[in-house]
This record gives C-alpha cells, sequence and structure tokens, in this order.
C-alpha cells in the first residue's frame, strides 16, 4: 500500500522506521507537528528527511487546502502515530482506506491525552492499547485492535509507556497495517456510553496529600513520573518527587519519620511512603542529598 505516516516524537520515528524496515509498503508522505521555534527538529521529522521522505507540517487540518495536498499523495491508508491536532473526518477520510490512530489505553476507558497517567493514579491493575479508526470525535472511532498491559504494583508512567505501551504500539501498527491490507481489519463501534473520558494530568492534579491513604498517595506518585512529576512542598518551597516505594511506619499525615541513603519516610494517612529521588532548585536529587541541603531532618512535615 501507499501510506502517510502522520505522527511527532520517538513514537512517531519508531512507527515509520519500521514500516520502512519491513519494506512491505512505500511511505509516500510524513506529517508531523509545526516547528517550534528554538527547539530542535521532531525526531520524526529528522528521521524522514534523513530518508528522503516528503514532510509536511500544516497548522491545521480544517483548511481544505490540506485535503487536497493529502489528496495529492494518492495514499492507500493514513497511519497516525501519535498526532495531538484535531484532524477532521475530511481529512481522515481522504485515503483509500481512510486513517488508523494508536492510542495508549483501552478504549473507551480512558480517553484523553493523558491515558497512562490516569489508570495508574486511580489504582487499575490494567491497560493497554488501542489501534481505532478516528472520527470526528475524541478518542471514540471504532476498534481495529487491542492489545492489554498488566500494571504492576510498582509500575510507573516512564515504565509502562517505555517497557510496554511504545514497542507493543509499534508493533501492533504494523499488525493493523497487515490486516487493512489482506481486507480483514476489524471495525468494533464503541459503546458511547461506556468507559471514560479524562482532560490533561496536570500540575495541579497530582499534588500529594499526604493525609490520603498509602495506596492513593503512592499512586498518584508514580501515575506522574516522570510527568508532570508529583510534589509537595517543605518550607515553602516546591519538591517534586518522583521515585518511591511503599514504606512501614506511622505518623502525623507529612511527617518524616526516618531519613538514610535508601531515602525519607513520610507519614501517609494510614501508613507511609518511602521518598527516593527528588527535584527541587538544585536539580534531581536523591532524597538524603536533598535533606542535606535543605534541612530536612526526621520530625520536618512536608506538605504544610
Amino acid at each position: 500500500m501507499r501510506l502517510i505516516v502522520h505522527g511527532q516524537q520517538a513514537y512517531g520515528k519508531s512507527v515509520l522506521e519500521a514500516i520502512l524496515d519491513k519494506a512491505v509498503d512505500e511511505v509516500v508522505a510524513v506529517y508531523c507537528a509545526p516547528d517550534k521555534e528554538g527547539r530542535p527538529l521532531d525526531p520524526l521529522k529528522e528521521f524522514a528527511l534523513q530518508k528522503g521522505l516528503p514532510v509536511y507540517q500544516p497548522e491545521s487540518y480544517k483548511n481544505p487546502e490540506v485535503c487536497d495536498q493529502l489528496a495529492s499523495h494518492d495514499a492507500d491508508l493514513c497511519v497516525m502515530a501519535y498526532v495531538l491536532l484535531f484532524v477532521p473526518e475530511e481529512a481522515l477520510n481522504v485515503p483509500k482506506f481512510g486513517s488508523i490512530q494508536y492510542h495508549p489505553s483501552l478504549l473507551p476507558w480512558h480517553k484523553g491525552p493523558s491515558s497512562i497517567n490516569w489508570p495508574i493514579i486511580m489504582g487499575r491493575k490494567k491497560t493497554g492499547l488501542s489501534i481505532f479508526w478516528p472520527d470526528n470525535g475524541l478518542d471514540t472511532g471504532p476498534i481495529l485492535l487491542q492489545k492489554e498491559v498488566e500494571i504492576g504494583p510498582d509500575d510507573t508512567l516512564g515504565s509502562i509507556y517505555f517497557d510496554s505501551l511504545f514497542p507493543m504500539g509499534v508493533d501492533a501498527m504494523l499488525e493493523s497495517i497487515d490486516l487493512v491490507r489482506a481486507g480483514n481489519a476489524p471495525r468494533e463501534a464503541q459503546d458511547p456510553d461506556d468507559g471514560s473520558y479524562e482532560g490533561w494530568c496536570r500540575k495541579d492534579d497530582v499534588q500529594v496529600d499526604w493525609s490520603k491513604s498509602t495506596d492513593e498517595v503512592y499512586n498518584t506518585i508514580r501515575g506522574a513520573n516522570p510527568q508532570p512529576g508529583a510534589w509537595t512542598t517543605f518550607d515553602g518551597n516546591e519538591v517534586k518527587i518522583f521515585d518511591s516505594r511503599k514504606a512501614d511506619g506511622s505518623g502525623e499525615p507529612g511527617a518524616v519519620l526516618s531519613i538514610d541513603d535508601s531515602g525519607a519516610v513520610i507519614a501517609t494517612g494510614d501508613g507511609a511512603v518511602r521518598v527516593i529521588k527528588v527535584r527541587a532548585d538544585a536539580g534531581k536529587l536523591t532524597t538524603a542529598e536533598y535533606a542535606a541541603a535543605a534541612g530536612l531532618e526526621v520530625g520536618s512535615k512536608l506538605g504544610s
């Protein structure tokens, strides 16, 4: 088939690379997000240019001229690998077989832009990925295929994405292209009354409330690691929390129960969490290093 690859960043680059390595289909055009002044080239764009592929970067896909441009490629399928700009159905349906898109959750659950963060924060035991046929809704189109991923008790946003959803997603894209080429790609409609939608997981969503249960505190920290980074305060200054583990202990929520080279144990509403790495004004540090620099000691209080 003649393919358009539309995406950005490392995932988009990896999907394009995998398609080229497989050497079954022809990539006739690459679309990616517009350049940002002062920022390095998008990895997808840089790789596509190295391979001599034409690259297009529309500011909007609502412009009829963009649809005409898409049509000029005479493509069979558009493969959407991490796309944040809204693409209307008029553009999605330009290729002969339309467009397929990657989404890192088990649709219809966790529609929206932070679909890896929220299942972890909510304490879910599994998540996954969906390849679907996008429409004018937000992650609402028919499902082509899905893959499940277990969320381990110590998994983070980073581990779930980089160890599972990223590599599995590249393979799932190739599998989906094969199904479209063979003429037997499913289109299982999503139930509009089922599932969930969550917006961006932002800073305000991941301020640690030490009075909550250990599970809730721990899930917030690991679901925001590395982005946007759970945070608390000490002595009026913000401190981002990254690596952590559940720990034994009890005390007033937010109180520092112990500090050693393995981290600081902080009391929660019903137990404790060991904070191992943080980021503060001095950069990313072990908690022991931060404690020495900031004057954090046993009996200090976080979050007040």
